[in-house]
């Protein structure tokens, strides 16, 4: 009988000591972190590649990839570039009233300060109204904060950004030649044979120019 009971209390005690030691948590899920890079290779001359902040704003990280990778923002110019403050694209009709077919996304304010090189969401009057268009900050804006959804920062290649031309809209506008998600593998266009050529001099005219016979 003592035997008995001795055996039925270690088994307890095996049992309870096993429900108090911590069951590991399932391991997180591998995300790459090139599916939250942005590359925007533009008609200034190189590639542009931005941070997205896909655990602030998830919405509209998930929105910028799908038109990203349905092509949208291929050409796409920027048709509001004010100098010091920021340069504004995605809208197709270059005119900054239009926007994707997909609808309006609720805002997403959230901490993110809008620095230089901040990526933020364009919208309306309402709060719940942007959809396709964003702007990339030249310089600190802290006015905007908590009151447009900022999802990313450019991480590569911001001289690209401060050499688009300003205007609102610019006279010749730069554009975006071709927006992809890290991941892809997307390589970049041929800056070099995409350049605009250079305009020939023409021939200096010498004296003795002036003076040959006309034949």
């Amino acid at each position: 009988m003592r035997n008995l009971i001795f055996l039925m209390a270690s088994l307890f005690a095996s049992a309870w000591a096993n429900a108090q030691e911590p069951v590991a948590a399932a391991p997180a899920p591998v995300v790459n972190e090139a599916e939250n890079i942005l590359h925007l290779d533009l008609s200034t001359g190189g590639r542009v590649s931005i941070k997205l902040y896909a655990d602030i704003a998830p919405a509209h990280i998930d929105r910028i990839k799908t038109l990203t990778r349905q092509g949208f923002y291929n050409g796409v110019v920027f048709h509001r570039v004010i100098d010091g403050f920021m340069a504004q694209t995605g809208d197709p009709t270059g005119t900054g009233t239009g926007g994707s077919p997909l609808p309006d996304l609720k805002a997403e304010f959230n901490a993110v300060p809008h620095l230089r090189g901040t990526v933020s969401m364009a919208r309306a009057q309402s709060d719940d109204s942007a959809n396709s268009q964003f702007f990339i900050c030249f310089q600190p804006r802290f006015a905007l904060d908590g009151k447009y959804t900022a999802f990313g920062r450019v991480i590569a290649g911001m001289q690209y950004v401060d050499a688009i031309l300003r205007g609102e809209p610019p006279a010749t506008p730069d554009k975006i030649l071709q927006a992809s998600i890290g991941a892809d593998n997307i390589p970049p266009p041929d800056f070099a044979a995409l350049a605009k050529p250079a305009v020939a001099a023409e021939p200096q005219i010498t004296l003795d120019d002036l003076s040959k016979p006309l034949n």
